[in-house]
């Protein structure tokens, strides 16, 4: 897409400090992180969201990120991390170009995305499963 800032920065027209290259995939840190080290890993290709990344692409993101992380575990000197993928803006997703977030977790400052736990009801344990089944 043209007016597309992750497609600029994945296809070098945008200078990003860049972690990993090949013909598929650019991984940069994140100007905004979350922690030390963030990093997106952005296909080249333009897809808004998970929804319209082909599945084998998807299956190559994910080997991405398992690949990068011992080589950042042990740059950063971390003790975990978050992968994080927003589909959609009411899920958080401020770019929409799919980017897969490695996020670095240190243990002194604690994770970097928390989520206040819910509850599971016994409704939603009996009626979402079947809803979902029924959609597959």
């Amino acid at each position: 897409m043209d007016n597309c800032i992750f497609c600029k920065i994945a296809g070098g027209e945008i200078p990003a400090a860049t972690l990993y290259e090949d013909d598929e995939f650019r991984v940069i840190l994140d100007a905004g992180p979350a922690s030390r080290g963030h990093a997106l890993i952005l296909p080249k290709a333009h897809y808004t969201d998970l929804f319209e990344l082909p599945e084998d692409l998807a299956a190559k993101a994910v080997k991405l990120a398992k690949r990068l992380l011992p080589a950042m575990k042990k740059a950063l000197n971390c003790d975990g991390f978050h992968l994080v993928q927003n589909n959609g803006t009411a899920a958080g997703q401020t770019v929409p170009h799919y980017h897969l977030h490695i996020i670095p977790c240190y243990a002194d400052k604690g994770p970097a995305a928390v989520w206040t736990p819910g509850e599971c009801t016994d409704e939603d344990r009996e009626l979402i499963p079947k809803l979902v089944k029924e959609n597959l």
